[in-house]
């Protein structure tokens, strides 16, 4: 499971791009982080990182989360991701995403995620998504 998801963050050319690395996954769950980098900053006079950044870091964990669901088959697409930008993460520090897969229906993965730098107890945003959810054979429905 762990070198499936490691394979799908390296095949992103964004992911890449961005320094995505996979922290943690398993069973519906997955934390990926993206290391602070100066080219990603939205706001010069500030340092804070752009928000389709930590959009794409959202959207790629979601992405692995449903991918290591015990009842898929590892394949996914975003349907839709609504994001809630909370406040600007801390310049220099390195920003995490959480997701879980939280329901599952026969075609669709519900998912709810964070984005976190050092200060765990205030999200830089959350989201919820729907993603595209293909069961294995034999999974239950």
């Amino acid at each position: 499971m762990t070198a499936i998801a490691r394979q799908f963050i390296a095949a992103l050319p964004h992911s890449r791009e961005l320094g995505m690395e996979l922290v943690g996954i398993g069973e519906g769950r997955a934390e990926i982080s993206m290391p602070y980098d100066p080219r990603l900053v939205g706001d010069p006079a500030t340092g804070v990182i752009h928000g389709g950044a930590v959009s794409a870091l959202m959207d790629t964990c979601c992405g692995a989360a449903v991918m290591c669901h015990p009842d898929g088959n590892g394949n996914t697409a975003t349907i839709d991701l609504r994001i809630d930008y909370m406040r600007a993460a801390v310049p220099g520090q390195t920003i995490r995403a959480r997701a879980h897969c939280y329901h599952v229906t026969r075609n669709v993965a519900f998912l709810r995620a964070d984005a976190l730098d050092d200060d765990d107890d205030h999200p830089v945003a959350t989201a919820t998504g729907a993603f595209v959810f293909e069961r294995r054979k034999g999974a239950g429905a």
